[in-house]
């Protein structure tokens, strides 16, 4: 069977990077990712891409800058096109981007973000990252842009692939083909991989019912001496706090375990990582996470309690976010 347009680069890089074993696993999991019989919207989503207009090939990218640009010259009328292509897979929740003149003002200030926890990094240049969650691939493109050699963002939404998808068409080649999207959680790495670098997850551990089981399989996937970046919801406390929210957090039902920043290192240290540090933590802002014209759905400012907004409208702390780094041993 011959492999899609979109998948030939993904093929290709697991081929190079010699990851045969997963190789063998892509054609399944990218028939359950974008299943058309389980995900309604996705023949829309593929189809808005699809459409989306043939872009000239001079262009400048930006992958190191706090919006992801793409400067081209685009006509008024394929630029209107593209906009309402675009649209069509709102949400649009992790960015900015700047697409031919095509501002995509995304809930999330995502390169506040990448600042917070960029100059803490192990260099990225020439090293093989996986992003775990990540959403369009905001972060993927950054972390290409400090240079990365092979760059993974895996998440198991097939909007978010669409929207990767959408992205590629703008930034073309620009990357030398090294940011790749696979529509996966991560339960569906090998065990035992041993493979990246750099492993990211952020935004994801507190969507674990078995958080400790998450930070192994982050483990299983880096190679030894290899960095983890965990960004997480915390609340204020010591090595003991853990809160266990009700049926909702924040307006969300699926937030299981936040554990303090104590608690969390504690954690990673009986999951055998080691030089465990804390290297950012804050209360997060109704500037960072907001509704916008590109993600008209509620907020952070709709879930807070608007008589104390350091309550959430169920009565916990307001969302603090902690980033904490650790490596796997040698």
């Amino acid at each position: 069977m011959p492999i899609p347009p979109e998948h030939r680069d993904l093929y290709r890089a697991f081929l190079d990077q010699g990851l045969d074993t997963w190789l063998a696993r892509l054609p399944e999991q990218l028939a359950a990712g974008l299943d058309r019989k389980r995900y309604g919207d996705l023949p829309a989503w593929e189809k808005a891409v699809a459409k989306l207009p043939a872009l000239p090939d001079d262009r400048r990218v930006r992958l190191d800058a706090d919006t992801l640009e793409v400067e081209l010259a685009l006509t008024d009328s394929q630029r209107c096109q593209a906009e309402n292509l675009l649209r069509k897979l709102m949400p649009w929740r992790k960015g900015p981007f700047s697409l031919g003149g095509i501002h995509i003002d995304t809930e999330w200030r995502s390169d506040w973000k990448w600042q917070r926890l960029a100059p803490h990094l192990a260099p990225l240049a020439g090293r093989k990252v996986l992003d775990v969650g990540g959403g369009s691939g905001y972060h993927g493109w950054r972390m290409a842009g400090a240079g990365a050699a092979f760059v993974l963002v895996i998440d198991p939404s097939p909007r978010f692939f669409w929207q990767f998808r959408a992205v590629r068409h703008f930034v073309g080649d620009a990357d030398g083909h090294r940011t790749h999207f696979l529509p996966v959680g991560i339960e569906e790495v090998p065990e035992g991989l041993a493979f990246f670098d750099t492993v990211f997850s952020m935004g994801v551990l507190y969507h674990r019912p078995s958080p400790l089981e998450h930070l192994l399989q982050l483990k299983e996937a880096l190679r030894p001496g290899g960095e983890l970046v965990l960004e997480t919801l915390v609340v204020e406390g010591d090595e003991t706090t853990v809160l266990l929210p009700g049926e909702r957090y924040a307006a969300m039902p699926n937030v299981y375990f936040l554990p303090s920043s104590q608690a969390l290192c504690q954690w990673l240290g009986r999951c055998g990582f080691t030089d465990v540090r804390v290297v950012d933590e804050a209360v997060t802002t109704t500037d960072e996470q907001r509704a916008t014209e590109w993600m008209t759905f509620q907020s952070l400012a709709d879930f807070l309690d608007p008589e104390d907004p350091t309550r959430t409208r169920e009565g916990y702390p307001a969302p603090r976010r902690a980033v904490v780094m650790a490596n796997r041993p040698l």
